[in-house]
């Protein structure tokens, strides 16, 4: 950057940008792309319908306070639609959670391949981010509280988490709220929330409505087919759904996304049928990529994440290339501490397949 031009606050040029998965490959190819995940059954058609009927009064600002949607969030979930706080996508909403809690000298937590938009918010604000080492890919409780100091302010857990698909149960996401102080807000980030069946796992709904420092979040982007919209949630105790309201912008999210998110989530058989269809695509991927031989994290969310095998001429970077040869593209996710994985979304049957059999022919020696 130029010396003669205007600087950024202290730490803005740390931050890496973060930088979405892809969706082209070269040749005009339509791509089967599972780099982002994506449900392979797109939106609800009743929220396509309630998106292009908010076309009739886009000369009207929408409604500052998505009074429709937090009414559907509510009843769905049987919540306080007061404490409700929506927003652009989840990712508006942890960027509001660091701005109204961070500041220089506060510290907060996440864990070492944790969600990279956390680290952005938290140097954003001028913050200190502290990563805490997981265990065999899970959040690991105790690393995350041996992490806490006097300057901890926030500590982010995405549970599921995002790029491993691993989960911790609430058992020990209420044991990290006990043994953490009153004046730390604990972020639980549930945007994969909808395709755990596990019995011992909880969003974190029940923790927000007793304490008054836990909040979740939530995303209309991955079951419910909305990601062009940017919709998501947050549950807040009453303070601070407060403070998200105060520095939020007025009309923060489109009439179309507020009218199109209702209607999706009143749509509950088409969530039902994207989860269905998760069900039984994500063992049968996780089945036939460990018998190609790769190493397959255990992945509760509507993605695996899976490792070549070492001392290999086959490799991440290898199979990228070539996959997107052929028209797949899934995730490099070297930036999240892998670079030797890759992550696929569990896509439809035939991109599926698609990938599956690409992944195939790299492992038997094509492209090399």
């Amino acid at each position: 950057m130029s010396s003669s031009g205007p600087a950024p606050r202290p730490g803005i040029l740390d931050i890496e940008a973060y930088v979405p998965g892809e969706s082209k490959v070269p040749g005009g190819i339509k791509p089967a792309k599972l780099s982002s995940n994506e449900t392979p059954l797109g939106p609800s058609p009743s929220a396509i319908a309630a998106f292009t009927a908010a076309a009739s009064g886009l000369e009207r600002y929408p409604d500052g306070q998505a009074t429709v949607l937090r009414g559907a969030i509510a009843r769905r979930y049987g919540l306080d639609a007061a404490r409700i706080v929506c927003g652009s996508g989840s990712d508006e909403l942890l960027g509001l959670l660091a701005r109204g809690y961070l500041g220089p000298g506060d510290e907060a937590i996440y864990t070492a391949h944790g969600f990279l938009v956390y680290r952005i918010a938290i140097l954003t604000n001028g913050a200190t981010p502290v990563v805490a080492p997981e265990t065999n890919l899970h959040t690991d409780v105790d690393a995350i509280l041996k992490c806490v100091t006097p300057r901890t302010r926030i500590v982010f857990v995405a549970n599921p988490n995002n790029p491993t698909g691993t989960y911790i149960p609430i058992s020990e996401v209420r044991r990290l709220r006990a043994g953490l102080r009153r004046d730390i807000v604990l972020v639980l980030d549930a945007a994969y929330a909808e395709y755990v069946s596990n019995n011992d796992y909880e969003a974190g709904i029940e923790l927000v409505a007793s304490t008054s420092n836990t909040v979740m979040t939530r995303t209309f982007s991955k079951i419910y087919g909305l990601a062009a919209l940017r919709i998501g949630w947050a549950y807040c105790p009453p303070g601070i759904a407060d403070v998200l309201n105060r520095i939020r912008g007025p009309f923060n999210m489109s009439s179309p996304a507020l009218a199109a998110g209702a209607v999706a989530m009143d749509d509950v058989a088409h969530a039902d049928a994207a989860k269905a269809h998760n069900d039984v695509w994500l063992p049968r991927v996780t089945r036939e990529l460990t018998a190609l031989g790769f190493d397959v994290t255990p992945s509760v969310a509507n993605f695996v994440l899976f490792h070549f095998p070492k001392g290999s001429s086959r490799t991440a970077d290898g199979a990228d290339l070539y996959l997107k040869s052929q028209g797949v593209i899934i995730r490099k996710v070297g930036a999240y501490g892998f670079p030797d994985a890759l992550r696929m979304t569990i896509g439809s049957e035939s991109d599926n397949q698609r990938a599956l059999a690409a992944l195939k022919g790299y492992m038997a020696g094509a492209g090399a």
